[in-house]
């Protein structure tokens, strides 16, 4: 076991913590609103940690880590292109604002309100069962890292350790879930993403302290050569090779050395190697980011939980600031595990975690490993129980999240609408729970016998866009066109879901068990051709089907436009209360950014802040692109570049913590006075009067 005492005491006492937190909750939840979306009255700062700690999950760390790890500096190069585009996104309140200004719950009242019931059972159904699959290898993961970081055996007496840490870690997160539904969730949730940036930047300035900076360029410089090197000791050894000419041989030789060549995991514009994560990538997570917001149902919960339209825009907002600590680690981590693993000073280090690695059975199961295993050799004591403590936070925070939303989805958008009446309250409130630990029991059985054969990046996209893929269209076309009809809906998802249904089960499917068939080489064929289609490609391959058939059909079968006004409650349907007014005008150039007569001058020096940040990188990206085309650039220059990135980020991932931090205990006070002193309308739990 790699854990010592003082390791263990710390994790116990971070769990410990976590519950002592949520003790506070108990007897705040007096209603249905309460449980699934804590009443609407938490605050930007509490959303902006708790939402990014549910985000941020012990599986999305080891798929950082992962991703990192093969493509090294070069990939946060094309992530710089996402800054302002996030923030257009964000500070507009794209989606998000005019969503809660809808008033629902769910994603799916929202398309009762705006479609039809039968819609809203057909997108209820297609985002459980996209949200479970996506969810179900959650605690496979989880689970495995646990094993292999501790160190723990493959038996305890006589019972298997997988399913019996998967079991342990399911049960505390629905412990959570369980004492007071989303009010518990977002203050667990609160207190989690606390420890975790401020853990997972103090592990980054540790390594990045013992990592010399030569060390860090030297790994990276040498990687193309080592490739090599290793691709052409393999074909050396085979049979084919050997029957070659020696013209042939050095032919052979000459294509692989070319090959890597033009590849650098330095330089962002030299990432031939890196095939799956390369611009075409990035192009479609660009896209993505438009037409999939809100798409996600994940967080569902967070979507409804904020005072007004207006906080929940601010919460998106300060998403993009709360992200650098965070996005510290994701950037440097990574690249310092390769380093332990590549360069001859730590070569102890990586034998110690081969030897680990070869006791896993898959290449998918050793990649997702490689760095947890790394840091569970080079992290010191203390550190060590701390990083598996941040995990076990990571993990129950996504965990009791998802839980709390693939659950509340069953009940509110499948099986509340095709009852005749509503339920009671305590008859709410049970299904919710039994729901929610259905949902428990499935991910268990999923993650026994799901067989993972792509990194964790790529199954998320595929199976994300079983619901996203065709789901974007619907919301964007619901929200801002009121021409847009119920059947184009309906055909969207549909040819949305189907793309992305074909992009999840053909990893799974094996092109031996056709061999034998005599009339069926043509569908081998076409599964061979299709697997070389990654999970992205077919989330951009949905997108483009969904929107088309969703603009066609509704123009086909376009009778009366929709009141949008009575959908938003805008104009004669405003709803008092809902957005406080400090200013009677804005200039136009506040217009233009976004800022509207509701903003206060925090909230136009957070937005300041954002456009400043985002704007700069941004110029970074477009000049350095420009110039990386039109010129040269060795891998020395891009060193230096990376330094100072690391530098920039260091220095206000100290700031973030501490405002953040500050700003979301607040919150939770006003929070917990909302909830003492509302009074609660029980009718208010999804339900929709024809």
């Amino acid at each position: 076991m790699n854990l010592i005492f003082i390791d263990w005491f710390i994790v116990s006492i971070v769990l410990l913590g976590m519950v002592y937190s949520v003790s506070f909750t108990k007897g705040l939840m007096r209603s249905v609103a309460d449980f699934l979306s804590a009443g609407r009255t938490a605050g930007r700062y509490l959303i902006s940690v708790s939402q990014g700690a549910a985000g941020l999950g012990a599986i999305s760390i080891i798929s950082f880590l992962e991703v990192g790890y093969i493509t090294g500096f070069s990939f946060q190069w094309w992530g710089l292109s996402q800054g302002i585009i996030l923030l257009a996104i964000t500070a507009s309140g794209w989606v998000i604002y005019r969503f809660r200004q809808t008033r629902s719950l769910t994603l799916a009242q929202f398309f009762e309100k705006r479609y039809s019931k039968n819609f809203r059972i057909f997108a209820g159904i297609v985002a459980f069962v996209c949200g479970i699959i996506n969810f179900g290898i959650f605690p496979a993961v989880g689970a495995q890292f646990f094993i292999s970081y501790c160190g723990f055996s493959d038996l305890y007496f006589g019972i298997p350790t997988f399913p019996l840490v998967m079991i342990i870690l399911i049960s505390i997160a629905l412990y959570f879930v369980y004492t007071g539904g989303q009010i518990a969730v977002i203050i667990a949730d609160f207190f989690q993403g606390v420890f975790l940036i401020v853990v997972l930047f103090v592990i980054t300035i540790v390594l990045y302290k013992n990592v010399g900076w030569d060390q860090v360029s030297d790994s990276l410089k040498n990687t193309p050569i080592k490739l090599a090197t290793e691709e052409i000791k393999k074909l050396e050894e085979t049979h084919s090779f050997q029957l070659l000419s020696e013209n042939q041989k050095l032919e052979k030789i000459e294509e692989i050395n070319a090959k890597y060549d033009n590849s650098s995991l330095i330089n962002p514009f030299k990432t031939s190697r890196v095939e799956d994560f390369n611009l075409t990538y990035f192009l479609i997570g660009l896209i993505g980011m438009f037409y999939g917001q809100l798409s996600w149902q994940g967080h569902q919960a967070y979507n409804s939980s904020a005072k007004s339209a207006h906080e929940a825009k601010m919460a998106a907002v300060l998403g993009d600031i709360r992200w650098k600590p965070q996005g510290l680690f994701i950037f440097l981590v990574p690249v310092l595990t390769y380093v332990f693993m590549n360069h001859p000073d730590y070569q102890s280090v990586a034998d110690s975690v081969n030897n680990t690695l070869r006791a896993l059975e898959t290449d998918t199961l050793k990649s997702q490993m490689r760095a947890p295993i790394v840091l569970s050799e080079v992290l010191p004591s203390g550190l060590l129980g701390a990083f598996a403590a941040l995990m076990l936070a990571a993990f129950i925070s996504t965990h009791d999240t998802y839980l709390h939303s693939w659950g509340s989805i069953f009940v509110q958008d499948v099986l509340m609408p095709l009852r005749a009446k509503p339920f009671n309250k305590d008859e709410h409130l049970k299904a919710l729970r039994y729901s929610i630990f259905g949902v428990a029991v499935f991910i268990f059985i999923f993650s026994l016998v799901f067989d993972q054969n792509q990194e964790i990046a790529l199954y998320f996209a595929v199976t994300f866009a079983i619901f996203a893929g065709g789901v974007g269209a619907v919301i964007i076309g619901g929200l801002y066109w009121d021409r847009g009809t119920t059947e184009g809906a309906w055909a969207a998802m549909i040819v949305g879901a189907s793309v992305a249904v074909i992009g999840t089960i053909i990893p799974q499917v094996s092109e031996t068990w056709l061999i034998e068939g005599k009339n069926l080489y043509w569908l081998r064929d076409l599964i061979l051709d299709l697997k070389e289609i990654n999970g992205i490609k077919f989330y951009g391959i949905s997108m483009a089907s969904s929107s088309c058939s969703y603009v066609a059909v509704s123009l086909l079968t376009f009778k009366e436009k929709m009141n949008m006004d009575k959908l938003l409650h805008r104009g004669d349907y405003s709803i008092q209360g809902e957005t406080v007014f400090v200013e009677k005008k804005v200039g136009t150039i506040w217009k233009i950014f976004g800022i509207g007569n509701e903003f206060t001058t925090e909230d136009k020096i957070i937005y300041f802040v954002s456009y400043v940040w985002n704007i700069f990188f941004t110029l970074v990206f477009i000049l350095g692109t420009i110039y990386n085309l039109s010129n040269s650039v060795i891998d020395d220059s891009w060193m230096v570049y990376w330094k100072y990135q690391v530098y920039i980020n260091i220095v206000f991932s100290f700031i973030i913590i501490i405002w953040f931090t500050v700003g979301g205990f607040i919150d939770i006070k006003e929070m917990f006075s909302s909830l003492g002193s509302n009074k609660r309308d029980h009718s208010d739990s999804g339900w929709i009067e024809n």
